[in-house]
C-alpha cells in the first residue's frame, strides 16, 4: 500500500522469500498473505485498514491460512491494531524485516545485496538511495515511522544498479524520503551529484530520474550534472507544499516564498528545458483565504510542468497536531480542486506546444487499444502518458521509440511512431 518506497520494500521482501525457496507472488492469491501498509495520511490509513479487514475475512472463511501486517501503519499503530484486529497473526514495523522473515519460515540473507523481485514493468525500477528523514516538517509523520535519515553508500548503490541493468532495467527512479540530504550522514556533505556521476557509468541504464528532493539546502551542482549527463532526465520532483510565508513558517519548512521562487528560477536558468514536478498541501491549519490566493497566484506565475495537490491531514504526534484543524474537509477539497483546475489549464497549454514535435519515448505497457509510453519528462503513474494506437502500430514494451505527437489533451499525448516498420500489416 502507499508510496513507491513501500513498493521497493515489498520487492526486497519478495527477493528474500524467493532466495529461501518460497513461492511468492505480488497481489495474487496465496495461502499466506503479507500486507505492507501505509500510515501517511487519513486516506492511505483507511485504505490499509480496509485491506487488512478484507484479508481477515478471507482468513475466517478459510481462503488463506495466515495473515501478517508490516509497514508504516503497523510501525505507528501496532498496539492499537493488535487490540482492534487480533485476527492478524503478527504485526511488524518498518525495520522488522528479519523478524517478519522468521515468522514466514525464512532466514534473512545478508548476502542478497540489492536482490529483489521487481513488480514494475521490466524497463524501470524504483531505486531507494536512503531511508528515513531528519527534516522537522510540522505536518509529516514520516520520521515517526521511518526514523532518522540513513544514506546507502555509493558503492553499494552502484552494485544494485548493475544487477538491475543485468535484468533488463533501463530506467532508475531515484527515491528517498529526502533526496537532497543524501550523503550528509555518511560523508558529512551532500553527495547526490557524486552518486549520479557514479550511476551514469552503469552499462544498460539509459534514464535516471530524481524524485522527492527537499528545496532547503538543494545542491545546485546536481543541476549542473543533469545538464552535462544525457542519461539523467531533465526532470526534478521537488515537493514545495505551500508558498505563503505564514504557512511555510508554521510548516517549519526552513524557507520563504522569495527563496523558493529564486531556487526554481535559478534551476530553470541553468537548465531551461527541465521539467519540474511539485506537490502542494491545501487546508493546513490557519490557511486563510489570503494565503490560498497567494498560492493560486504563484502556481499561475511559476507554471510548473507537473503538479499534484493534497488536502491537509491532521496527524497525531506531529508538531501541527497541536494546532487547530480549522478548515472543513469540503473547503480543503474545493481548494485542491481549484489548484488542479489551474494546473490542468497550464498542462493543456504546454501540451499543445508538443503537437507536431517528435519525442523519444519508452514504452511501458499495452493497455486496451493503446501502447502506453512516456517522454523523458514524465514519471510512471503520476505524469502524462503518450498513447499510440495498437491497432495501427506495433511496439515492443520496454523499448524506446521516437514518437511524433499529433494530438494533446491536458494530461495525455497521442502519437505516431516515426519508424514505418512499426506499422501493423
Amino acid at each position: 500500500m502507499g508510496c513507491s518506497k513501500n513498493l521497493y520494500d515489498s520487492e526486497v521482501l519478495m527477493g528474500q522469500l524467493k532466495a529461501n525457496d518460497k513461492a511468492v507472488v505480488h497481489e495474487e492469491e496465496g495461502n499466506i498473505v503479507v500486507v505492507n501498509t501505509c500510515g501517511f495520511i487519513d486516506n492511505a490509513k483507511e485504505e490499509s485498514v480496509n485491506t487488512i479487514l478484507d484479508q481477515i475475512q478471507k482468513k475466517q472463511s478459510g481462503a488463506i491460512d495466515q495473515l501478517f501486517v508490516t509497514g508504516c501503519l503497523s510501525e505507528r499503530y501496532k498496539p492499537d491494531l493488535e487490540k482492534e484486529m487480533p485476527e492478524v497473526d503478527a504485526y511488524f514495523g518498518t525495520t522488522d524485516l528479519p523478524q517478519l522473515l522468521k515468522a514466514l519460515g525464512a532466514d534473512y540473507k545478508h548476502e542478497l545485496l540489492g536482490e529483489r523481485v521487481t513488480t514494475t514493468p521490466k524497463n524501470f525500477a524504483y531505486f531507494k538511495v536512503s531511508e528515513g528523514c531528519d527534516r522537522p516538517c510540522s505536518f509529516c509523520a514520516i520520521p515517526l515511522m521511518r526514523g532518522k535519515h540513513r544514506s546507502t553508500p555509493i558503492e553499494e548503490l552502484v552494485l544494485r544498479a548493475e544487477k538491475l541493468a543485468q535484468n533488463g532495467v533501463k530506467e532508475l527512479l531515484l527515491i528517498a524520503q529526502d533526496l537532497t540530504y543524501y550523503g550528509l550522514d555518511l560523508y558529512k556533505k551532500r553527495r547526490l551529484a557524486d552518486l549520479l556521476l557514479a550511476l551514469v557509468k552503469v552499462e544498460g541504464i539509459e534514464w535516471i530520474r530524481l524524485h522527492y528532493a527537499f528545496p532547503t539546502g538543494f545542491p545546485m551542482e546536481v543541476i549542473e550534472v543533469m545538464k552535462r549527463e544525457p542519461k539523467i532526465c531533465n526532470y526534478l520532483d521537488i515537493p514545495l507544499q505551500h508558498i505563503s510565508d505564514n504557512i511555510l513558517k508554521s510548516m517549519r519548512r526552513g524557507t520563504t516564498k522569495q527563496k523558493t521562487t529564486d531556487l526554481i528560477r535559478d534551476i530553470r536558468k541553468i537548465l531551461p528545458e527541465i521539467a519540474i514536478r511539485t506537490t502542494l498541501i491545501v487546508g493546513y491549519p490557519g490557511e486563510t483565504v489570503e494565503d490560498f490566493e497567494i498560492l493560486k497566484h504563484w502556481v499561475r506565475e511559476m507554471r510548473f510542468e507537473r503538479l499534484g495537490c493534497f488536502t491537509y491531514s491532521h496527524e497525531e504526534n506531529t508538531y501541527a497536531y497541536e494546532l487547530k484543524d480549522d478548515l472543513p474537509q469540503e473547503i480543503k477539497q474545493e481548494r485542491a480542486n481549484e489548484i488542479m483546475k489551474i494546473q490542468s489549464e497550464i498542462s493543456w497549454e504546454q501540451n499543445q506546444k508538443k503537437v507536431g514535435k517528435t519525442y523519444r519515448c519508452v514504452i511501458d505497457r499495452k493497455q486496451g487499444d493503446y501502447f502506453v509510453g512516456r517522454t523523458e519528462i514524465d514519471s510512471p503513474d503520476v505524469d502524462n502518458e503518450v498513447l499510440i494506437d495498437a491497432k495501427k502500430y506495433y511496439l515492443k514494451t520496454g523499448d524506446f521509440a521516437n514518437v511524433e505527437i499529433f494530438e494533446a489533451t491536458d494530461f495525455d499525448l497521442y502519437g505516431i511512431p516515426s519508424n514505418s516498420s512499426t506499422l501493423v500489416d
